[in-house]
């Protein structure tokens, strides 16, 4: 008996985390697709200007990386896709996700058309960034101070600053070519 409930467990299936060839996401969620694997390879929108012309691309949200769900038996045919270079391990093991975690990511990208991630220890006191949504969508600003996964922000209008609290990830840090035009 119990070796049959072992069995079970092991062909349950779990959201995983592989490792991709650069630029390789869109084909390796294409190709396991077409093996029968359920994918998840989140994208956000971006534009892309070229010297002729400019163009909105699906870009993938996670450089580098696909979710798949999967099943024990599945690990193998999965590893060896072309394209795909290694799962990401935790303890010794593939990394499981939560099925949570994957809905509120699913509506997140659903929602949020303009998804960009952060990297925390990219942040600094001193940054210039830009605001991605909200009631101050597009102002620019520098980091007072990073607390957890609020930014305390000094955003520049005319002759003052308006400080505010803001989540990391309403921001985006300002191209230096912008703030170079700020400061004219």
């Amino acid at each position: 008996m119990e070796m049959a409930l072992n069995y079970k467990r092991k062909l349950k299936k779990n959201w995983l985390v592989i490792y991709v060839r650069p630029r390789w996401e869109k084909k390796v969620d294409k190709l396991l697709q077409e093996q029968g694997i359920d994918t998840f390879c989140p994208l956000r929108t971006t534009e892309n200007q070229w010297a002729d012309r400019k163009k909105m691309v699906s870009v993938p949200l996670f450089t580098g990386y696909v979710f798949v769900k999967i099943d024990d038996r599945e690990l193998t045919k999965v590893r060896y896709t072309l394209g795909v270079v290694n799962y990401i391990y935790f303890m010794g093991k593939p990394a499981v996700i939560r099925e949570s975690e994957i809905e509120q990511l699913k509506e997140l990208v659903k929602t949020y058309n303009n998804l960009e991630i952060i990297n925390l220890k990219d942040l600094s006191p001193g940054d210039r960034v830009r605001i991605k949504s909200g009631l101050f969508y597009n102002h620019e600003g520098k980091i007072i101070k990073v607390q957890g996964k609020t930014v305390l922000m000094s955003l520049d209008h005319i002759e003052c600053a308006l400080v505010t609290c803001i989540e990391i990830n309403h921001l985006i840090k300002a191209s230096p070519l912008n703030t170079a035009l700020c400061t004219r």
